[in-house]
């Protein structure tokens, strides 16, 4: 018997098998980490304007955040992701809501929609994640139609957030083959501009989300419970190297502990783009 989720990995293009797994891993926990980057989700939201009638992609949903929040607003919005345990929790969490958001399994390199199908597309802190930026790009060119708006959130290659994945990094294996690229070259305005600028013209803005835990052993137990790639790597360590990779990491976090708990300042680009 073929099941939804064989489907949608036979959707995958192949190098995106083993990613759609990983990203998929944290299931219903990752909508604890967007929990955390709300703050810029609003921010994207407003900078995309959207109004009525307007038919609106999340690309790289997750668990649903961003479409969920417009959504409420009354906006006809379709949440795509090539991760099919986070699409279900989306679909759990939108059901619960009564808001009627079609989830759709989707490889942001290969989408599954017409040309021009959308007034516009958001993706944040999703798309970057992508192993072939140029498809992706290209992508998301096509399905906006002529006049369209694009909004993106990505982080930068200079915040704490790299700052993070330097410290996830230290604990990978060494890749096989041709390294992917890093998705903090999306935080680049002339690399998104060699990306992204034939299809839209472009503006970019900077932000400054606030990730706020009550201590730093709970940054921890969100990211290695819900953020797929901490929680993957995690589970293929020996138990001294998982060891040695949980106190590095709550290390990093005890380093923006306030007299509330933790508080860490995490810069990332708004980029706006107009469909040609």
């Amino acid at each position: 018997m073929t099941t939804a989720q064989d489907t949608a990995q036979q959707s995958l293009r192949s190098h995106n098998q083993g990613p759609s797994a990983v990203w998929s891993s944290g299931g219903a926990a990752y909508d604890e980490v967007s929990r955390g980057i709300l703050d810029a989700i609003e921010h994207a939201i407003n900078r995309l304007e959207p109004s009525q009638p307007m038919r609106i992609l999340d690309l790289a949903t997750g668990t649903g955040w961003t479409a969920r929040r417009l959504a409420e607003r009354g906006y006809d919005v379709t949440g795509a992701d090539f991760a099919p345990d986070m699409l279900t929790a989306a679909r759990d969490l939108a059901g619960a809501r009564q808001l009627p958001i079609p989830f759709v399994d989707g490889d942001a390199e290969a989408l599954p929609f017409d040309d021009g199908e959308f007034d516009a597309l958001i993706s944040t802190f999703g798309v970057m994640f992508t192993q072939r930026p140029e498809d992706a790009a290209a992508e998301m060119a096509r399905v906006v139609r002529p006049g369209g708006r694009l909004v993106l959130a990505v982080w930068t290659p200079d915040g704490n957030v790299f700052e993070m994945f330097k410290v996830i990094k230290q604990y990978m294996p060494t890749p096989e083959g041709e390294r992917p690229p890093s998705p903090f070259a999306w935080g680049d305005t002339d690399r998104l501009t060699t990306l992204l600028g034939d299809a839209f013209k472009l503006a970019f803005e900077r932000g400054t989300s606030y990730y706020r835990e009550p201590d730093a052993r709970a940054a921890w137990r969100t990211f290695v419970e819900g953020y797929g790639p901490v929680q993957t790597l995690a589970g293929k360590l020996d138990a001294e190297r998982r060891d040695q990779f949980e106190s590095d990491f709550v290390a990093f976090h005890e380093q923006f502990e306030d007299e509330l708990g933790v508080t860490v300042p995490r810069d990332y680009l708004i980029v706006r783009g107009i469909r040609r």
